[in-house]
């Protein structure tokens, strides 16, 4: 079993040093871990702490060319959106996609949202209620959030899904599997339990396995994620980047 491609990795455009490495760095380790492709996606613009700023995706794009040459590791550039509306808004217009090629998104604290109410019902409420037995209403906010988020964007990954805000995984993943938005396994947590992943797996979702490193050294590391699959069997056929290589949507123009 191989890993082919690592998609959600952080470098120093994170801000504030809530990324380590250069882009070239986080090549150069694919390279020695044997990765033939990563993305280089760092946390979307509406991050008050350590969102990338849109002035710097030029910069982001010449550095990746650089990397490339370097090291031949193929590269895409993308970026790791925020949830900021319980209607399902993200913090991505349209002149953002002239650089994007893969769109990941999941929610964050520490996002400047759209609304003050949606301040209140979705960083406040999450940040205050429990992870673990959250209110009907509360799951069914931050479900519908999610749902309608795919609905409005062409979204390539949703990212740590239910960590911080708990969702109905199944309801997102089975909408995730129609839009044909990939479901990711993080190598540093998995918010789902083995009931919801193995009728996930039964149902078709595609899954795809990502370090979130935000450091060098850790990019490719996906041990957790790769433990949990064999542990369950999930099938390797339904994972994306194990042993091949994923095709991304091209519905962006």
């Amino acid at each position: 079993m191989i890993l082919f491609g690592d998609y959600h990795t952080h470098t120093r455009y994170s801000r504030h040093g809530h990324g380590k490495g250069t882009i070239l760095e986080n090549a150069s380790y694919a390279l020695n871990k044997g990765l033939k492709q990563i993305a280089i996606t760092d946390h979307g613009f509406n991050h008050i702490c350590y969102g990338v700023r849109r002035k710097d995706m030029p910069s982001v794009k010449d550095d990746i060319l650089n990397a490339k040459e370097v090291t031949g590791v193929d590269i895409l550039l993308g970026v790791e959106a925020n949830l900021i509306s319980d209607k399902g808004d993200i913090d991505i217009v349209d002149g953002d996609f002239e650089f994007l090629d893969i769109l990941l998104m999941g929610y964050h604290k520490l996002v400047k949202m759209k609304t003050f109410q949606d301040v209140m019902k979705l960083n406040l409420a999450n940040i205050i209620g429990s992870p673990y037995s959250p209110s009907k209403e509360r799951l069914n906010r931050n479900t519908t959030a999610f749902l309608r988020a795919m609905d409005k964007y062409p979204i390539d990954i949703i990212t740590h899904l239910n960590y911080g805000c708990p969702t109905d995984t199944l309801a997102v993943a089975r909408l995730a599997r129609e839009k044909g938005v990939l479901v990711e396994l993080n190598g540093k947590r998995i918010n789902f339990t083995d009931r919801e992943l193995l009728i996930m797996a039964e149902e078709g979702v595609r899954f795809i396995v990502d370090s979130d490193a935000h450091i060098p050294q850790r990019v490719g590391e996906c041990n957790n994620a790769i433990n949990t699959i064999f542990r369950l069997g999930l099938p390797l056929s339904q994972v994306v980047n194990i042993d091949k290589l994923p095709k991304f949507s091209t519905k962006r123009g």
